[in-house]
């Protein structure tokens, strides 16, 4: 089981003050472990607050800024490749229709011609 955070302080602290003072350490020397010590302490708070947060986030349906980014430039890709194939696909139907066309007001002539007889 992890120990009291302010339990751990006072024990790193009464560990250095004992070693200086039995001459075991200078005050630099002391001093420089206590910054590597907070300085662990500090990334160590850093990582467990991130952990939380993410399942925080997590648990309430959120997304990262990093997947929504990657999933906009996804959707953003498919739309280009998709109007690219509009564009290529645009004349062959613009030409059909006006075959189509043509076919059609043809035998509307036709079939007025025969009306006509």
């Amino acid at each position: 089981m992890a120990k009291n955070p302010a339990l751990e302080l006072l024990s790193t602290l009464k560990s250095y003050f004992n070693q200086l003072s039995e001459g075991e350490r200078t005050p630099t020397e002391v001093a420089a472990a206590l910054n590597d010590w907070a300085r662990e302490s500090a990334e160590s708070v850093k990582a467990k607050i991130s952990e939380e947060v993410e399942a925080s986030v997590s648990k309430m349906g959120f997304v990262k800024r990093e997947e929504y980014d990657a999933l906009v430039a996804r959707i953003e890709e498919i739309e280009r490749a998709g109007k690219a194939t509009r564009k290529s696909a645009a004349p062959k139907a613009k030409s059909t229709s006006k075959s189509t066309s043509k076919s059609a007001s043809s035998a509307t002539k036709k079939s007025a011609k025969k009306a006509s007889r």
